[in-house]
């Protein structure tokens, strides 16, 4: 069983025609339980950004308008995945056996990712020798 987790959130867009990814947070989490939770706490606090609530009260008339049908629904695809115990499940199993969980969607400015690791697993990847292959 893994013990501690790294995990990260970042958004990657293209700015002067190069890929650039500007990190959201990181977060060194000591359970699994509470990698999780943050991987759906910011999984939520990005849709709230991207899909705020009209009714907040704090935004002024008109501020909020709609996107068009053909837009990918970002927030709806981070809340779907956050109230989704099977992909919960899914992800927990996956961190559990030191596997790399990568959660990403985007749509046409931006990607957003997040990222989980166990940190025994980045350790033991770091005992394993390099496979070091002569170029020539």
């Amino acid at each position: 069983m893994h013990d501690e987790f790294l995990c990260h959130v970042t958004a990657y867009g293209t700015c002067g025609g190069q890929r650039i990814g500007v990190p959201l947070g990181t977060y060194r989490a000591p359970t699994l339980a509470l990698a999780l939770w943050w991987l759906r706490d910011r999984a939520n606090w990005i849709a709230d950004r991207l899909d705020p609530s009209p009714e907040a009260g704090h935004f002024p008339p008109s501020a909020l308008v709609p996107v068009a049908d053909t837009v990918p629904d970002v927030p709806g695809v981070l809340r779907g995945w956050c109230g989704d115990p099977a992909q919960q499940e899914l992800v927990a199993d996956e961190l559990a056996a030191g596997r790399l969980v990568r959660i990403a969607t985007g749509d046409e400015t931006t990607e957003y990712e997040l990222l989980a690791e166990s940190v025994d697993a980045l350790r033991m990847q770091r005992t394993v020798p390099a496979l070091v292959v002569p170029v020539a």
